[in-house]
């Protein structure tokens, strides 16, 4: 281990099961932060990134494959950011979901820690996902700035009184921002936006 502690995020429903990974984390030199669903860790996340993030699959209000999903869709900021999935689902279709998904790597319980140690280690020294996310998006200083005025709440009417152009104008410049961000929604497109650090609010 290097002198800074890799910090892990481990996301496990059953609180008993959490606390025993955790433990066995520490004891091999990580500092563990814990969350019990999807939402909290993607909630943590966004707070502050962790080095890792090791996922249980099956879990309340977002399952590990969701929350994953919800990453790769949102940011290219967490492509450096392993993420291996552990679970007791041993079956091949499950697995090839998570790999599809861009998983670095997928561990089944029980867990075999000394297993699960090469594997950080490995994963803590590069990562397999890079291919799955966003590359180089470019937003013209137009569409930027449509999108920093729909971020503020405005209508693409409002928005087209503002800069003194049609409504028709600033549909077409946010949906080609859109199309470029690869989102379906204006929502989610500022979001994106906000988090690639391509606009500000």
């Amino acid at each position: 281990m290097s002198d800074t502690r890799k910090r892990i995020l481990c996301v496990e429903d059953d609180r008993e099961t959490a606390a025993l990974i955790a433990e066995e984390l520490r004891d091999l030199g990580y500092e563990v932060e814990l969350a019990y669903d999807g939402h909290q860790a993607f909630a943590s996340i966004l707070r502050d990134p962790p080095d890792l993030v090791l996922s249980d699959i099956n879990m309340p209000v977002m399952s590990g494959f969701e929350l994953l999903e919800k990453l790769v869709g949102l940011t290219s900021r967490f492509a450096e950011m392993p993420v291996i999935f552990l679970t007791a689902l041993a079956d091949r279709a499950n697995e090839l979901k998570g790999r599809q998904l861009g998983a670095d790597d997928y561990v089944t319980k029980p867990i075999d820690y000394e297993m699960l140690q090469t594997i950080l280690t490995a994963r803590l020294a590069g990562v397999a996902r890079r291919a799955y996310w966003p590359q180089n998006i470019v937003l013209s200083d137009r569409e930027s700035e449509i999108l920093t005025w729909i971020a503020r709440g405005k209508t693409s009417a409002e928005i087209a009184s503002i800069l003194g152009l049609t409504k028709r104008t600033i549909d077409f410049h946010a949906d080609s921002a859109r199309t470029k961000l690869g989102v379906a929604t204006r929502t989610e497109a500022v979001v994106k936006a906000v988090a690639e650090r391509l606009i500000k609010t």
